[in-house]
């Protein structure tokens, strides 16, 4: 079910309804609601995946209970590995399998040996990356102690199963969330209003900012042959704020609907393309899977605690690993490689914790040396992109020496698109909105609070008459691949 459809909008106040006006004096029974329309959530789509989250959710369960009384340290790795290996087989299965093996038989066919070439034709299923990450959390936190197991079955399949961020995220950690549903959950009005806000505004992202950049992104990256590098460059620019207003458009979406049950979800996204470099940009960027490498791969590694050398490595392993989370395409290894070459030299200069803080907190304009610094990095990480929205190498590489050639100065061209100029007056517009409201948890977190009621639904309404008005086709969230 997609939060941009009919279907989700009938959903939601069904589900809602039932969860406070119905179930609200039975904390089992809530959850019970949560677990069930998660399932249904989910079952749109194909209703035949939902069995891969309900087996998951029972090898977690069980390996936690074990863990609990299990005093041998054998025994409770074991435990550890049975739940890692299942997790992530069904990952590498589903997403990985193909991959390797194509890889495998290019290998020896270099080496002149003939190998016959096996595929395995299957669906990838949605949020698999998400949930599986989600559900090794907990099993890991209950191996290292950090965490009490539960043995209420009901509420832990609520955690790994949450609809509003189970297909794209925030990828949630069982020691934030998993107590929530332990707990007696009362009815906020000022939560409900904040999280429809941030519904409203990630139906913005989406609907507005990212679809209609899809358009003029897709025929850049379709057409790169044939187009001059100008066109390229601003092509790679609609990209950025397409997967931007996609990804976080679904995690505002998911957070404030969170928020109309009682729950909170961790921040994902705070305004990366703020960012005055690139370290800064990886710490507002996907939070919840930058944060998840960091605390079950990084610091294990040794993090920064070690020689140089070894933090050289282990950045480079986090990058590469999170490239390879993407999809399973050499595209999205090279886009982790590049992210950890443009990383390098802040790490060993030791600047890479420099901008801590909120750019230009307090103030309206940015300074000029703030200004280049944040151009700059967001140019960098356009060009990135370009290997994340590649076909591959060979076409992400033909489409950045376009960019670096002399047709750079030639006036873009977007034949056929007539919706380039709405795009670029929507887009920046929606920089100016983001900028005055950067210092919130999203953009119109505060929306004229201090003014009349009636000046603040003029604003609402003057948002959906937008989304209705630049909305077009119904389009998944491209995080939905991965």
């Amino acid at each position: 079910m997609l939060f941009n459809s009919l279907d989700f909008g009938i959903f939601l106040p069904v589900v809602f309804i039932l969860y406070w006006f119905v179930f609200n004096k039975n904390l089992r029974l809530q959850n019970t609601l949560i677990v069930v329309s998660s399932y249904i959530f989910y079952g749109w789509w194909d209703w035949r995946f939902t069995s891969l989250i309900l087996f998951s959710t029972v090898v977690d369960y069980f390996v936690g209970l074990r863990l609990r009384n299990e005093k041998s340290t054998a025994k409770r790795k074991f435990l550890l590995l049975t739940s890692i290996i299942i997790n992530l087989g069904f990952l590498g299965i589903f997403k990985y399998y193909n991959f390797f093996a194509e890889n495998f038989v290019q290998a020896f066919t270099l080496l002149g040996f003939s190998i016959k070439k096996s595929s395995l034709n299957i669906i990838l299923p949605v949020g698999i990356s998400f949930y599986t990450f989600q559900t090794l959390s907990y099993t890991i936190d209950v191996y290292r102690k950090k965490l009490e197991p539960t043995s209420d079955f009901v509420a832990f399949s609520a955690f790994v199963s949450f609809f509003p961020q189970l297909v794209a995220g925030p990828i949630e950690r069982a020691s934030h969330l998993l107590p929530q549903f332990y707990r007696e959950r009362k009815f906020s009005y000022y939560e409900s209003v904040i999280g429809m806000r941030q519904i409203l505004w990630g139906l913005v992202k989406k609907i507005v900012i990212a679809d209609n950049c899809s358009d003029l992104a897709n025929f850049c990256f379709n057409n790169s042959a044939d187009l001059p590098g100008s066109t390229l460059l601003l092509g790679s620019i609609f990209f950025a704020f397409q997967i931007f207003g996609d990804f976080s458009g679904y995690s505002d979406i998911a957070i404030g609907t969170a928020r109309l049950f009682g729950f909170k979800l961790m921040r994902n996204f705070a305004y990366p393309y703020f960012s005055r470099d690139i370290s800064e940009f990886w710490r507002r960027w996907h939070i919840s899977l930058s944060s998840w490498f960091r605390d079950y791969i990084y610091i294990p590694l040794g993090g920064s605690r070690i020689s140089m050398a070894g933090k050289i490595r282990n950045t480079f392993i986090i990058f590469l690993v999170s490239g390879f989370w993407h999809g399973a395409n050499w595209t999205f290894i090279m886009w982790g490689a590049v992210n950890a070459l443009y990383f390098m030299p802040l790490m060993l200069s030791s600047r890479n914790r420099k901008y801590m803080g909120i750019v230009a907190e307090g103030k309206l304009f940015p300074t000029f040396g703030e200004a280049f610094s944040i151009i700059s990095t967001f140019l960098l990480t356009c060009l990135a992109w370009i290997f994340f929205r590649a076909e591959n190498l060979s076409h992400a590489f033909r489409y950045l020496r376009e960019i670096f050639s002399p047709s750079i100065i030639i006036r873009p061209v977007f034949k056929g698109i007539s919706n380039a100029g709405l795009a670029f007056v929507l887009v920046v517009v929606f920089i100016i909105v983001e900028w005055l409201g950067r210092e919130n948890s999203f953009a119109i977190e505060k929306l004229f609070e201090e003014k009349h009621p009636v000046f603040r639904f003029l604003i609402y309404y003057i948002l959906i008459a937008v989304i209705i008005w630049t909305g077009g086709s119904q389009q998944e969230f491209i995080y939905f691949q991965f």
